[in-house]
């Protein structure tokens, strides 16, 4: 696999970033509103002025693109592709994907209709389609639009062979919690810093009623996020990068130390909405709008995941920012955890239309619709801090263009697929196992051994 840029790698930048996002969140929870603003985000123009983005004229182009996106995340990114369609004449239609999309693409391929581009979410899938001969460089112009909007870290993320492959349109600051607002001030609850004061946090919440946590077993990528905050607060920079590019194994003692402190809230039946068998059956969406549903009795009082929930908090009736705020990772070591992920744009039918796509998705024209809709989160340091749609949503994208390049990149989306991106297989499956199962410790770390050996080995 790939390693990261060494641009993106020190802890003590890293450190830096958890105390500007904690600050700033500490600020939007004590209240602040900007009345420019619509905080439900679902009725902002989706169009920019001002632009100086020039595109082709494309009338009579049709183009196609893949991505896993689902609900209004899909709607919301239509509307971009709505603008690019205004602007240049083609017609776009969005083909929905299915995880792990390495392998849609491959069976697009092999019948020889693949998409124009595809947004891949892993850097490894992005390394597997070049491999392949599938994905197409980027163009001069698509290639000037990322130069001058995007940090080195984020161009780097994209390239394979110093080639640049991959737009990076959407990040996700993977390092939050968020909670139910009303059941924390029943609970007489604050928010923690440490992980010792998240579990003080979950007693006092279960003790007021409500089940502290909902997990989304039954999706496995969520069970890496949690493992990955953990893990670099716990083990520290040097290790997480050791141990994403499979330089130390599974077995380390390191990987022990963070499993057992997950053990301290998955193995707790009373800290997990459902206990664990309830988890094992909870899906991503689910396992949000559950704890922002019910009142001050819903099913959980906190969810962990990125940025984008938002999306998903919108399906409530619970308002951002007032029913529903978010508090950084807890820091676990010396330092609280920032872990960002992110989904880019890779052309795979090389075209005049297709580049002008790449060319408009690396612009800060296209991010700014998205921006405004709300649950989206942009790496694009063009994009003005303006167009999202409510405090705390401003405050994430702030702290994110703040980082640079000072930012640790999901390590499972780093990963072989086969490895990290699959659902029923490798650290998905063998995570989901040990949440049934918190108290095999030694057992899970040797699965996640074997089965990345074998990953890593192959490369796949």
């Amino acid at each position: 696999m790939r390693a990261m840029s060494n641009t993106i790698r020190t802890g003590r930048a890293v450190t830096t970033l958890a105390a500007l996002l904690a600050g700033a969140l500490a600020l939007t929870a004590c209240g602040g509103s900007d009345d420019k603003k619509d905080d439900n985000g679902s009725e902002s123009s989706a169009s920019t002025s001002g632009s100086t983005l020039t595109l082709p004229k494309l009338d009579g182009t049709t183009l196609e693109v893949a991505a896993v996106w689902t609900g209004q995340e899909q709607k919301n990114f239509k509307q971009v592709l709505a603008e690019f369609e205004k602007r240049t004449g083609a017609k776009v239609t969005f083909v929905p994907a299915q995880d792990p999309i390495i392998n849609f693409l491959g069976s697009k391929i092999a019948g020889g209709q693949p998409p124009d581009i595809a947004l891949l979410p892993q850097p490894g899938a992005i390394k597997q389609a070049v491999q392949k001969g599938w994905a197409k460089p980027l163009g001069a112009d698509a290639v000037k639009e990322v130069q001058k909007n995007y940090s080195q870290g984020w161009q780097d993320i994209g390239k394979v062979g110093g080639k640049q492959y991959g737009v990076y349109y959407k990040a996700a600051n993977k390092s939050l919690i968020w909670y139910n607002t009303p059941v924390f001030e029943n609970a007489g609850a604050q928010e923690p810093k440490t992980w010792k004061d998240l579990l003080t946090t979950s007693q006092a919440v279960y003790d007021s009623g409500v089940t502290p946590f909902s997990v989304a077993g039954a999706d496995g990528w969520p069970l890496t996020d949690w493992f990955e905050n953990v893990y670099l607060s716990q083990a520290g920079p040097e290790k997480y990068d050791q141990l994403t590019q499979h330089k130390i194994k599974w077995t380390d003692p390191s990987v022990k130390q963070a499993l057992t402190t997950l053990a301290e809230i998955w193995g707790n039946k009373n800290y997990l909405a459902g206990g664990q068998n309830g988890a094992l059956q909870t899906e991503f969406t689910t396992s949000v709008t559950q704890t922002f549903t019910g009142g001050d009795q819903p099913k959980s009082a906190m969810v962990y995941e990125g940025d984008f929930v938002q999306v998903n908090i919108g399906e409530t009736k619970a308002k951002v920012g007032t029913d529903a705020k978010v508090f950084p990772f807890p820091a676990v070591g010396s330092a609280a955890p920032v872990v960002s992920g992110g989904d880019a744009a890779v052309i795979f039918k090389d075209s005049k239309g297709a580049q002008a796509l790449a060319t408009f998705l690396a612009s800060p024209d296209a991010a700014t619709i998205q921006a405004k809709l709300g649950g989206y989160l942009s790496p694009n340091k063009s994009v003005p801090n303006s167009a999202y749609p409510n405090e705390v949503q401003r405050t994430i994208a702030k702290s994110l263009i703040a980082s640079g390049d000072d930012f640790r990149f999901d390590m499972s989306d780093q990963a072989p697929q086969a490895f990290g991106g699959t659902p029923g297989k490798g650290e998905w499956k063998d995570l989901q196992d040990f949440l049934k199962n918190p108290k095999d410790v030694a057992g899970t770390q040797a699965k996640l051994e074997k089965d990345a050996a074998a990953a890593y080995g192959s490369g796949s």
